[in-house]
């Protein structure tokens, strides 16, 4: 299945599109080839597209005042990845986003995409649902890191996106759940343990 393909049928999940929108998706984004740890928006920089990740998986992150990773999240096959408060407000982004591995993914710029959601009713309705999605993700992830033990979120991460437990590196995966890479080492250990 080719990246076009992929990104049709996430569409389709969603909404019906007519073969008139899903060319207009099509027209509207180009393939974006990216290297092992290559930086694909800078903090500092506007972010002014939207990225689908067809295949490789990339993260997002701050860096703090003493210069530690805070990863906000990753981005696998199927996903989008974005800075969405430089997006919408055309601001100077606080995060980076780089590739954990090779990888491709589909871009428009938004003024591509503010065209789309004023051409067509379903691919306005297919980024409105997105965007909730984000945010509803968001404060989940927010509640979870204040009411949830590091355990239980290690364990909920895992059966949730096992995909990205295997693919990404220890230290980037103790980033992403608020803990050291030690921690996360132990906690790896015990949860083996309750398998066997």
């Amino acid at each position: 299945m080719d990246g076009y393909e992929l990104l049709l049928n996430h569409f389709k999940k969603d909404v019906k599109l007519s073969p008139k929108e899903e060319k207009l998706i099509a027209d509207s984004f180009s393939i974006m080839k990216f290297k092992k740890n290559e930086i694909i928006l800078s903090a500092g920089e506007i972010s002014s597209h939207m990225r689908f990740v067809v295949e490789g998986c990339l993260k997002s992150f701050y860096l703090n005042e003493d210069g530690k990773e805070h990863i906000v999240h990753f981005g696998i096959e199927g996903w989008w990845i974005n800075d969405l408060y430089s997006y919408f407000t055309a601001t100077p982004s606080t995060q980076y986003i780089q590739a954990i591995e090779n990888g491709i993914f589909l871009q428009a710029p938004k003024e591509k995409l503010d065209e789309l959601f004023d051409s067509s009713h379903s691919i306005e309705r297919f980024f409105r649902l997105k965007f909730q999605n984000a945010y509803v993700a968001f404060i989940d992830r927010t509640v979870n890191s204040l009411s949830k033990t590091a355990e239980v979120r290690y364990a909920e991460f895992c059966e949730k996106y096992p995909e990205i437990e295997q693919c990404v590196p220890q230290y980037t995966l103790a980033s992403y759940l608020g803990i050291t890479p030690e921690f996360l080492s132990v906690l790896r250990k015990r949860q083996l343990k309750r398998r066997s």
